[in-house]
């Protein structure tokens, strides 16, 4: 990997989401040798993805590169790499591109899908954990309208229009409303004479309620606008399969060429982790430190992490905000072990949490005030604006959505690169 040996204590990150991202940052690298890697070349904004895949951002909008964000930083070394082993005896790692040893371990892999076991999902729908996969559907989505207007079946263009959503928490509640505000206001303009009407969108959720994780009242009330948008809610429903077009429930079958995944994630982590410290969700069980179980030079941090209390006896919430909160933690403890200080363990602050369904339509629920509407759903964007890495991605995506609430026409809806569904032989 051609990185110096020097006399620093050296600590290797593994991931460069919220959690990695921020323990790089905020890290005291005059007293530790820092080596970052990651898959991509770039961070990821997650919480817009979904605007991403319905056209309503481009990719570089929520990509950053992790070279500019860390350039400036001395002993800070990052490479492109795919990690595939942890060897916890010999203190070493195992990459697509060499192997490395450490002092001190981060791992800050995320989350990736959670089909449930359910093989045909996971063959057939459309996941959207990642920008490719974002991209993926984006095309795809545009595609079937494309081939929709070309087609004189009218059960074949129901078919391409249909949309059905698995997952009812804030990523599907968020990517429902924004294909129903395409459906209402900026698809009529692209395709004038095909039948918008026969488009649906199917949001299935196996809980309850929407928004399952929230306060009833913010639950109802994005309930509320996503109907006002159009969309066909079905909770207490159960995906079992997804085979020939149809979607296969414990209530109702649903026929669509679409079927968008966002019902479930677990934690994604390379080999070398030991079963018994493995956890609910796939997630790597850790103190109240973030040290993996019997080795104290191993973190582990964000979405992959599962730290229990009384108050979260499942673990953290799987949220930007517990990961950010992680790494800027364990920045902090590692500074004051070096300059030999006591460290406290880590305490989650729930500064609250919300979800956007459509212009002038969002939930947010603060310690102690909900609110919602209008007010909201400007809360939601200052939010997540301060939140995006980059001057430069702050204000296009600041221009794009002021254009969009007053034209409702970005111009983004190109298919630069065709959807290609994988074969089982891929």
């Amino acid at each position: 990997m051609n990185i110096p040996n020097v006399e620093l204590p050296r600590i290797v990150i593994i991931g460069v989401g919220f959690a990695g991202l921020k323990f790089a940052k905020d890290i005291d690298t005059t007293k530790y040798q820092i080596v970052v890697l990651d898959k991509n070349n770039f961070h990821t904004f997650q919480p817009l993805l979904y605007q991403v895949a319905s056209a309503g951002l481009e990719p570089d909008s929520i990509a950053y590169p992790i070279r500019k964000i860390l350039g400036k930083q001395s002993n800070t070394f990052f490479r492109m790499a795919e990690v595939l082993e942890i060897d916890q005896t010999k203190q070493e790692i195992k990459t697509n591109i060499g192997n490395l040893d450490y002092d001190k371990l981060v791992i800050a892999t995320g989350a990736g899908n959670n089909f449930f076991g359910i093989d045909s999902i996971q063959a057939s729908a459309m996941p959207m954990k990642s920008i490719v996969e974002a991209l993926n559907l984006r095309s795809k989505i545009l595609e079937n309208f494309e081939r929709a207007i070309n087609s004189n079946d009218k059960e074949e263009q129901k078919k391409l229009m249909n949309f059905v959503v698995v997952g009812a928490g804030p990523t599907g509640v968020e990517l429902s409303g924004a294909l129903a505000e395409l459906k209402n206001k900026v698809l009529p303009k692209d395709f004038p004479d095909l039948d918008l009407k026969l488009m649906r969108i199917h949001l299935i959720e196996a809980a309850p309620r929407v928004l399952n994780v929230m306060d009833k009242k913010s639950s109802a009330n994005a309930n509320k606008f996503l109907k006002k948008l159009g969309v066909e809610i079905h909770t207490d429903t159960q995906v079992k399969s997804y085979l020939n077009g149809c979607v296969e429930t414990n209530s109702e079958n649903f026929i669509a060429d679409t079927v968008i995944w966002a019902a479930g994630v677990k934690g994604q982590m390379p080999e070398g982790i030991k079963a018994d410290t493995i956890g609910r969700g796939n997630r790597i069980i850790v103190n109240e430190y973030c040290q993996l179980k019997d080795n104290e030079n191993i973190y582990v941090l964000g979405d992959v992490s599962l730290i229990q209390s009384d108050l979260y006896p499942n673990g953290l919430p799987m949220l930007a905000s517990v990961a950010s909160q992680q790494g800027a933690y364990l920045a902090k403890m590692m500074n004051r072990i070096v300059a030999k200080k006591s460290t406290i363990p880590f305490i989650y602050k729930d500064k609250g949490s919300m979800a956007t369904v459509g212009k002038n339509l969002a939930v947010v629920e603060l310690k102690k005030f909900k609110f919602q509407g209008t007010f909201a759903w400007f809360v939601w964007m200052f939010v997540h604006l301060m939140l995006l890495v980059g001057f430069r991605n702050r204000v296009i995506v600041f221009v794009n959505w002021t254009w969009n609430y007053f034209k409702y026409n970005n111009g983004l809806r190109l298919i630069i690169r065709p959807f290609r569904q994988k074969t089982t032989n891929e």
